[in-house]
């Protein structure tokens, strides 16, 4: 593990520091520390233009596409300094149109696809959303059923996917669809890039424990894309799909630590506050959280030395996915027991995405700690469940059989 970084990222970190004071509201304390919902919005779609406007999104992209032209440690040392100052490095759906589908167009797509596609990402033209789990394949993803058959020169699908996040706010949707039925199940599968904007596509919002619909059902009847809206094979989606959630999981190494370690001072200043640092079973599992939040510090710089060296995200993905969400289901319920029965009832807004940390200068409001609560209880199912994670790693890297 090499956690170092060279001096040509240190130059470009004090750039983006400098872009920081220049662009941020004097007193900024983070974007949790937005109490209304509204302007919280607001400021992350604003927020997102500027970062746009000033060639900070898809830094580590080839500049003919619109990017940066950068390396991937410029993109890390981006996300630290973003998630350091308590704001986005990106907007709502960039975590799919950017970091996913982006990422995969860049390994996988054809020229003409690039072209067309990669620059309307970034300039928030297309926003992209993520057409994987369906009712009766969520982990075991390659159950999935929705059928797209080639006719002509245009592919018909035919199926439902569900947890599609920010389907309504979406005009584009990538999505797995079973080519050929009659193929091995991993096999047969096809990448499309679809339109949602069209007769043949329905989208029905799911209201989540938290009162949020950030989640929602997708039905395609009889929709259409382009014979040629094929990422990588036909009948070849799964190793694309595969690809595509390494690139998921990526950026996490350096962000999660950060996050995660700003939620664990603001329970710690909670817990002191309440006096309850003085009860001994409160201290040791504060104690425990963080242990773990270094371990998981330690865990993303030795990832990070990986991705950095060889380009790619390999099977430790599954060791980083399995540990912060199986950590944050700990810390959030050690919060919930130091709020005792205040956690009864919701005051303040909760965090403005459905997984992981509340944003960065939240206050310790029983609304922040239960939206968080909630996303983490998702945590160990979502992007692959922990069983699965184990699974993963069992076979990949310590080699047992199936």
């Amino acid at each position: 593990m090499d956690p170092r970084y060279s001096p040509e990222a240190e130059e470009f970190r004090g750039r983006v520091r400098a872009f920081l004071r220049d662009n941020l509201p004097e007193g900024w304390q983070g974007l949790g520390a937005i109490a209304d919902r509204d302007e919280a919005d607001a400021f992350v779609t604003e927020w997102r233009a500027t970062l746009y406007a000033n060639g900070l999104l898809g830094v580590a992209w080839p500049t003919e596409f619109g990017g940066g032209g950068m390396t991937k440690l410029e993109q890390v040392v981006l996300t630290e300094e973003m998630a350091r100052a308590g704001v986005p490095a990106m907007g709502f759906n960039d975590n799919m149109s950017i970091k996913m589908l982006g990422g995969t167009l860049m390994r996988w797509g054809t020229e003409e696809q690039k072209r067309r596609f990669l620059p309307r990402i970034l300039s928030g033209e297309d926003l992209w959303c993520q057409g994987f789990s369906e009712p009766e394949a969520g982990s075991d993803l390659a159950s999935l059923t929705t059928r797209a058959l080639l006719d002509g020169d245009h592919w018909v699908i035919n199926g439902q996917k569900l947890w599609t996040s920010k389907a309504r706010e979406a005009n584009w949707i990538f999505v797995l669809a079973r080519s050929d039925p009659h193929a091995a199940k991993h096999k047969g599968i096809t990448f499309l890039l679809v339109e949602l904007d069209q007769p043949g596509v329905e989208i029905r919002p799911i209201r989540a424990l938290s009162g949020e619909s950030e989640f929602n059902e997708v039905f395609f009847h009889d929709a259409v894309t382009p014979a040629d809206h094929v990422v990588g094979e036909v009948h070849g989606g799964w190793a694309v799909a595969t690809s595509l959630l390494g690139l998921e999981r990526g950026e996490e190494a350096a962000t999660n630590p950060i996050l995660f370690r700003a939620e664990l001072d603001r329970l710690v200043a909670m817990a002191a506050a309440r006096g309850r640092l003085r009860d001994p079973v409160v201290r040791d599992e504060v104690s425990r959280a963080y242990a773990r939040c270094e371990i998981m510090r330690f865990l993303g710089l030795r990832i990070l030395t990986g991705v950095l060296r060889d380009g790619v995200l390999g099977p430790e993905s599954s060791i980083s996915k399995l540990y912060w969400s199986e950590y944050h289901q700990f810390v959030t319920s050690l919060a919930l027991k130091i709020l005792g029965p205040d956690a009864l009832t919701v005051e303040g807004r909760g965090p403005l995405r459905s997984w992981r940390a509340d944003d960065p200068g939240a206050p310790n409001t029983s609304g922040s700690w239960l939206g968080a609560f909630w996303n983490a209880t998702a945590g160990t199912i979502y992007a692959g469940s922990s069983q699965i994670q184990r699974n993963i790693l069992a076979e990949s890297v310590l080699g047992l059989p199936r």
